[in-house]
């Protein structure tokens, strides 16, 4: 019997599942405050204090280490690789503490997966990690030649997400043709065809519909131009995109939970930048709609945000005219990482190795 621990570590919490034979045993979200990370000066600091977090949950649910099979961590901002489950190695975590794609708190997954699973003997793993890249070469091209669009993007909840919605068709996640929208502080709109992410909005570099706290995409021109104003430095402008922008910079909070209740009361404020956001997520699936050439199977709505009927509601009446709305709310990403490796530990998958055979240039 596989026990599988995995762990998930977000911006301000860490999440812990523990599965066997792909049941889930246990389930736990620490919350880490803000009071308590400030004191690092970087998200990598933080990997002591949530391995100790990590190992004293294993103590509360009585599992010792030596009963676990493999540790599954998410997946970092690595290098651009190909879909699949990865085992940890010395050069995945040198990327994970280098932030060779920038320094994220999901950098923190494989690393503390590692470490925990030296001390039981066992393999770590992580499993499509957010720098899945399966884009096609016409989605790669911008305006400048200095400049290639990457795929960043919520791949783990994504894929997921779209092998359920072709299960429900169904039909195979390799058969199928879906509009994935990932609805949380990030937000990810994937063209999903025959098993491929073959386009999706950077979101981690901000690139898309306004968001919870990032600014989506923004008129180039104006940007350049606050960018050599010389009120800002470089790193307040990336703060400005990411973590500072979107709902976030207009109304001072990024809980959207917060702005429905505020929205509810009849603020207009909250209710233009909620409704500029549903407006916006509609017209980045209408424009993902002719990457599939129309040929849409569904569109499948996932994430936090995806709870809120209203909001969905909003963006539905806009695009169910391209094929039928589906909507799964929160994130399957634990037991798809369970999954992942269940499957290799089965034998029916072969997991990846992170080198240059799986790096993508």
């Amino acid at each position: 019997m596989y026990k599988i621990l995995v762990i998930n570590p977000g911006s301000t919490s860490t999440r812990l599942a523990l599965y066997e034979e792909g049941i889930e045993l246990f389930r736990e979200k620490i919350n880490h405050p803000k009071e308590e990370l400030n004191v690092y000066k970087s998200v990598m600091e933080q990997c002591p204090l949530r391995k100790d977090a990590v190992i004293n949950m294993l103590d509360k649910w009585k599992v010792p280490i030596n009963e676990l099979a493999a540790v599954a961590g998410r997946g970092g901002t690595l290098r651009p690789i190909k879909s699949g489950t990865y085992i940890v190695n010395q050069r995945m975590i040198e990327d994970c503490i280098r932030g060779v794609g920038g320094h994220h708190a999901s950098n923190l997954g494989a690393v503390i997966a590692s470490e925990i699973a030296a001390k039981a003997g066992i393999p770590a793993f992580v499993v499509d990690p957010p720098v899945v890249d399966e884009l096609g070469e016409l989605a790669r091209i911008t305006g400048l030649p200095e400049i290639k669009r990457k795929s960043r993007f919520h791949a783990l909840n994504q894929k997921e997400c779209a092998k359920a919605a072709a299960n429900e068709l169904g039909k195979s996640y390799q058969e199928a043709r879906i509009i994935v929208v990932h609805l949380g502080s990030g937000i990810s709109i994937g063209a999903h065809i025959c098993g491929q992410v073959v386009d999706v909005n950077d979101c981690y570099d901000s690139e898309g519909p306004i968001m919870p706290e990032r600014a989506g995409t923004l008129p180039a021109g104006d940007l350049v131009k606050m960018c050599y104003s010389g009120k800002f430095t470089l790193e307040e402008m990336q703060k400005k995109l990411t973590g500072k922008g979107g709902v976030y910079a207009y109304l001072g909070t990024s809980d959207m939970i917060s702005v429905k209740g505020k929205v509810n009361l009849g603020d207009k404020a909250a209710k233009l930048l909620y409704d500029a956001m549903a407006y916006q997520v509609s017209k980045f699936v209408g424009a993902l709609s002719t990457v599939l050439e129309g040929n849409v199977d569904c569109i499948a709505m996932t994430g936090g945000l995806a709870g809120d009927d209203d909001f969905i509601k909003m963006v539905s009446c806009r695009v169910d005219w391209i094929a039928p709305v589906k909507v799964y709310p929160g994130e399957m990403e634990m037991e798809a990482l369970a999954k992942g490796v269940l499957e290799v530990l089965q034998g029916a998958v072969e997991a990846k190795i992170y080198c240059d055979d799986s790096i993508i240039d």
